[in-house]
């Protein structure tokens, strides 16, 4: 039997106030949607052509004039995602590691407080401080080039809080009677924290991470300040030039506003988008087969 707020005797006032919120919070709700839903049909609706066409996949800009119909976004991709993968590499392991020692380990400790002092300073840095960062201290410093590593570097600072940031949340929301069985039977707190904490959290974890991975992946201070844009195909982070998609939006951006322009710059925008959106499907499918479930 369903009970309504009628039922119970609740007041007309108390009633009218239940539909006013309940009316104010859906609006809110239609107000937050309407920007989201209008960028993603501009994007789908001004791309898609560009991403139908199977050379956009196939091939590169190379020996392609901007402003020429024809050409592939395979050389943007690539650098995206060399970029991004270096980016989880090393900051996946930091940003967990870091935030298992203040959840498990630091019991209030100077270290834990100046660690989670950092990191909220960190999580407020914008890209391009964390660009111009980099490019004090790897390239004129330490003397190295322009590349697709010195990119990476900028956007692990700015992954790397968020992870942390997260992990820390998922590590605390396990209940600490699971913690406390692990122990009595004789287990060790590494490994409780690597059987039993670490995958009761992996959902919250690898949801975090994805967040933080579609945060830099389109990040462009650090492509336009670190590296230089190329129309080839570079596998390689190390040396020379390597373009990505946020960079091949701002080149598409500078040449002007021609029909062909303009198809390659929303083709390049949905392109990120869907490979986010591929990401996050395949990171929910992780979580959700290997995460331990508690009920």
């Amino acid at each position: 039997m369903t009970t309504t707020i009628a039922s119970l005797g609740v007041s007309p006032r108390r009633r009218a106030k239940n539909h006013i919120a309940t009316a104010i919070i859906t609006a809110a709700m239609v107000i937050a949607l309407i920007p989201l839903v209008w960028v993603l049909w501009e994007v789908v609706s001004r791309g898609l052509g560009s991403l139908l066409d199977a050379a956009w996949w196939t091939s590169s800009q190379r020996g392609v004039m901007y402003h020429t119909m024809g050409g592939g976004a395979l050389h943007a991709i690539v650098g995206t995602l060399v970029q991004t993968l270096i980016t989880a590499v090393l900051s996946i392991p930091i940003g967990v590691f870091t935030a298992i020692y203040l959840v498990e380990y630091a019991n209030g400790s100077r270290l834990a407080r100046a660690t989670t002092f950092m990191v909220d300073i960190l999580s407020g840095v914008p890209s391009i401080v964390a660009a111009l960062f980099i490019y004090s201290a790897w390239i004129v410093l330490f003397g190295f080039h322009r590349s697709g590593l010195a990119v990476s570097l900028a956007l692990v600072i700015l992954m790397v809080p968020v992870i942390i940031r997260n992990t820390e949340e998922m590590l605390r929301v396990v209940p600490q009677d699971l913690r406390e069985a692990s122990y009595a039977l004789g287990v060790p707190k590494w490994k409780t924290i690597a059987r039993i904490v670490i995958p009761t959290a992996l959902s919250g974890i690898v949801t975090g991470v994805m967040l933080a991975i579609a945060r830099v992946m389109g990040e462009s201070a650090p492509v336009l300040v670190l590296v230089g844009s190329t129309q080839v195909i570079n596998w390689d982070a190390l040396h020379g030039p390597q373009s990505s998609l946020p960079l091949m939006m701002l080149d598409m951006y500078k040449a002007g506003t021609s029909d062909a322009v303009l198809a390659k710059l929303w083709g390049a925008a949905l392109t990120l988008v869907l490979i986010i959106a591929v990401l996050n499907l395949g990171a929910r499918w992780i979580s959700a087969k290997f995460s331990v479930k508690t009920h």
